[in-house]
């Protein structure tokens, strides 16, 4: 069935960048920086799978190296995005209309940027590095969690158990906090699900073209950019970089879809 296979397949895709990101953390991703100028492209063999770079260093070790910086700044970000939309679409939603008009005028105008644009435009006011750009794509992810925290607040704020609980002299923090985020948390995990996907390939992007994750941490961005100028007489640099950030954000794409097929009611199967 439909729904099983990308929810299966979600799982095990993502359950292959978990595991890299763990072994990031075991000795296997010591020899990530390690140079040998005497082994330089080499090609896959038992002491390097996937074989070495033009620096001589072992490109699986640098694979898993990679894994961890990308889900750290690529969650780091989802999450701080997340926190800010919901901030800000909380306020426009219970606060006064010049404040809620502010607001969202504001995140109109983020949204008239294309977010890999939006995210370049930071980084260059900011500067390159990890921390900036956790920032850069935090911004990016601001807006649609803004919007959707907005809405669902305005769909809620007029039901007849909202309505009561202001009566019992409950105010707009609490109701927000209590009654409306928990029945909201379904529809935010999708979009948090989904917006894993979207960070992971920004910060490729970001990576790629020397904006992101700088050396001599990797990234798998920054490594497809260093295959590139080999592409000709070394085509298989790129692949393993590619492959694991092709299945990152399927995967996480996946499972988004799944989660959002659940909750929102549009589940359906193929017979």
């Amino acid at each position: 069935m439909k729904k099983d296979f990308a929810l299966y397949a979600g799982l095990f895709l993502v359950g292959i960048i978990l595991l890299f990101f763990l072994l990031s953390y075991t000795p296997l991703a010591d020899r990530a920086e390690i140079m040998d100028l005497k082994n330089t492209f080499s090609g896959p063999s038992t002491e390097h799978i996937f074989g070495t770079d033009q620096f001589g260093r072992d490109i699986f070790s640098r694979i898993i190296l990679s894994t961890r910086y990308v889900f750290l700044v690529s969650l780091g970000a989802v999450s701080l995005g997340a926190m800010v939309g919901m901030i800000l679409g909380s306020i426009a939603g219970i606060g006064p209309s010049f404040l809620s008009t502010l607001i969202m005028r504001f995140i109109d105008g983020l949204l008239a940027f294309p977010g890999i644009l939006l995210a370049m435009m930071l980084v260059f006011v900011l500067g390159k590095g990890i921390r900036n750009s956790v920032i850069a794509i935090a911004v990016f992810m601001v807006p649609v969690f803004c919007k959707m925290t907005y809405s669902m607040i305005l769909e809620k704020k007029n039901m007849l158990y909202i309505k009561a609980a202001k009566s019992y002299g409950m105010g707009s923090f609490g109701i927000v906090t209590q009654h409306m985020l928990p029945q909201m948390m379904p529809k935010l995990l999708t979009q948090f699900t989904s917006s894993m996907a979207r960070a992971i390939l920004t910060e490729g992007s970001l990576s790629f073209l020397g904006l992101g994750i700088q050396p001599p941490a990797a990234s798998l961005g920054l490594m497809l950019s260093e295959a590139r100028q080999h592409y000709l007489s070394h085509p298989y640099l790129g692949i393993p970089a590619g492959l694991i950030l092709m299945m990152a954000v399927l995967g996480f794409s996946l499972l988004g879809d799944y989660v959002n097929d659940l909750w929102i009611g549009g589940l359906h199967e193929d017979d």
